[in-house]
């Protein structure tokens, strides 16, 4: 039997909101916060002042590194089914549910089609028996209507969700950029914005359709927006979520053809990043990811239209989402449920809060410490499109289920 005692916090709770206490956990669980009696066989930890909140539970990254989610306190991974092999087998699902174990808790994203081709479902009851927290579509958009609807249909009967990729193959096929000035300018492949609203148009309705639930991994344009604000005032069973990147950054980012910033979704429009962070600000969006989808320069040192999309996001997340609460867009306290307990509930975890009974997955940290983000000193490959921007927010400590990692 362990007891821990971590004094001297300011509690950053999602629910409690933040005050000043310390925690007792007892076998991984918060038995108590605030004032209570310390038992002579606790281990003391003195935090020091400093902010103790759940640990981030990060939805949707592409790649497992254990050291980056451990310097970015991240505590639990939503694993995306797309990797090599996919996830769409029940002995693969499981080997990826147990790979992280003690430290980092994966929860792998079932397939929810054969291959991840869109055409034949998968057999997704025997890989939520294995371990598998939801299904999704991956990187791509299951096209045929009817396919999709079997999918959710499926899904509301197992009661998982259904992470969807929120465009229209058709129409970004071959596209790397969202079309406007900068793609014109640079010659590049894009896409009109509206291949998202359409995507996520037909999903919702097939989502009312069904009654099943269904999660946009990554809502980036203001038409999404307007659609999904609209599904929830009918009752429609839909979260979404959304990457710093596509809050902090426009597609004027892509200038110089510089490929950190070749992402997937692509960067929108100015006009789209403030309705994103407009979207944040009245709770539209549920969840802030960081869209973990790291490569080395051998997939980013080439043309634009060669390059991998994708950027390394875990050890940036928490600053960069301290960034708004610094600039007024939602409190702590939002920031953390975004973070935690939000993406937590769409994988049907009860984890994300410091509320007495939950698992005692912890991040001590420090939301002044000032730095300057560096892509060359990142525990993975260090693709970033923010490298050499000076955030404030540092993960001093971190325990998953009360044990120091």
């Amino acid at each position: 039997m362990s007891v821990i005692a971590f004094l001297d916090a300011r509690l950053a709770c999602p629910v409690a909101g933040v005050a000043p206490g310390g925690l007792l956990v007892r076998d991984g669980v918060i038995v108590a916060r605030g004032p209570f009696e310390l038992p002579g066989d606790a281990v003391t930890v003195d935090c020091g002042g400093k902010l103790l909140a759940p640990g981030i539970v990060d939805l949707g990254v592409f790649k497992v590194d254990r050291d980056a989610c451990r310097a970015g306190g991240i505590v639990r991974v939503a694993l995306m089914p797309d990797g090599n092999p996919v996830l769409d087998d029940p002995g693969v699902v499981q080997r990826a549910a147990l790979i992280g174990k003690p430290d980092l808790w994966i929860h792998p994203i079932a397939a929810a089609t054969q291959g991840l081709a869109g055409t034949d479902m998968a057999e997704m009851a025997i890989c939520i028996s294995a371990g598998a927290r939801a299904v999704g579509t991956g990187r791509g958009w299951i096209a045929d209507s009817g396919v999709m609807l079997r999918v959710l249909s499926y899904a509301r009967d197992l009661d998982i969700a259904v992470v969807a990729h929120g465009e229209d193959g058709a129409l970004t096929a071959g596209a790397v950029a969202t079309d406007g000035e900068t793609a014109t300018r640079h010659g590049l492949p894009a896409a009109p914005a509206v291949a998202e609203a359409l995507a996520v148009a037909r999903d919702l309705m097939l989502a009312e359709e069904s009654g099943a639930r269904l999660h946009i991994r990554q809502a980036t344009t203001a038409a999404a927006f307007d659609l999904i604000r609209a599904a929830k005032r009918r009752g429609v069973r839909v979260t979404c979520g959304i990457t710093p990147a596509h809050l902090h950054l426009s597609d004027i980012a892509m200038s110089d053809f510089r490929t950190y910033a070749h992402l997937s979704p692509p960067l929108r429009s100015e006009g789209d990043r403030q309705a994103a962070r407009a979207a944040v600000a009245d709770g539209t969006i549920d969840v802030l990811s960081s869209g973990h989808d790291p490569h080395g320069p051998e997939a980013k040192r080439l043309p634009f239209v060669d390059s991998a999309a994708g950027m390394a996001g875990a050890e940036t997340l928490l600053p960069l989402g301290l960034l708004l609460v610094r600039d007024g867009v939602l409190t702590l306290e939002r920031l953390l449920a975004m973070l935690a307990v939000n993406p937590a509930q769409v994988l049907g975890l009860d984890t994300g809060t410091l509320e007495v009974g939950k698992p005692a997955d912890l991040m001590l940290f420090d939301p002044d410490t000032p730095w300057q983000v560096d892509g060359e000193a990142f525990a993975s490959a260090g693709n970033t499109p923010f490298d050499g921007l000076p955030v404030q927010g540092r993960v001093l400590r971190l325990w998953k289920a009360g044990r120091e990692v």
